[in-house]
């Protein structure tokens, strides 16, 4: 498991500290999306996010990306619930054969959602379980059986 923080990493939670008041734990530079993931103490993402959203856009024009916060949780089903939030999470499957984590969504409806444009949130998640849990990401699926 790779949770080790580099000196970019270091300065970008540094930052938010310093414009927020708000932890962050962990930090991700995602340059294929061009954002920074921020991993937050638990019960300091309202810090974080700031009244209607202020401090996002405040450090977004600092740091010239855009910010994406998941908040963390010690048990691996409730951080990946956050990290899909505000879409719910009906539960979460290991598969026996492949190992793969399959989520299941309770809204088919919200599987685009889920997925992200361009498969933005989906990377995150995939980037997140990996350098947590070291697992990996399998199939989103809705409640009713459908994809």
């Amino acid at each position: 498991m790779d949770r080790t923080i580099g000196f970019k990493e270091r300065r970008y939670i540094e930052e938010l500290r310093i414009l927020t008041r708000a932890t962050a734990l962990d930090c991700i530079i995602d340059e294929k999306f061009e954002r920074i993931v921020y991993v937050i103490r638990p019960g300091d993402m309202g810090f974080a996010i700031g009244k209607k959203g202020e401090n996002i856009r405040r450090m977004q024009n600092v740091l010239g990306k855009r910010i994406e916060m998941v908040e963390y949780a010690e048990n691996r089903d409730d951080f990946i619930t956050n990290i899909f939030r505000p879409i719910n999470i009906s539960r979460i499957e290991k598969d026996q054969k492949s190992g793969l984590l399959n989520i299941v969504l309770m809204k088919k409806s919200d599987l685009g959602t889920a997925i992200g444009k361009k498969g933005a949130n989906i990377e995150k998640a995939r980037l997140l379980i990996r350098k947590y849990w070291d697992e990996e990401l399998g199939e989103l699926k809705a409640e009713d059986g459908d994809q």
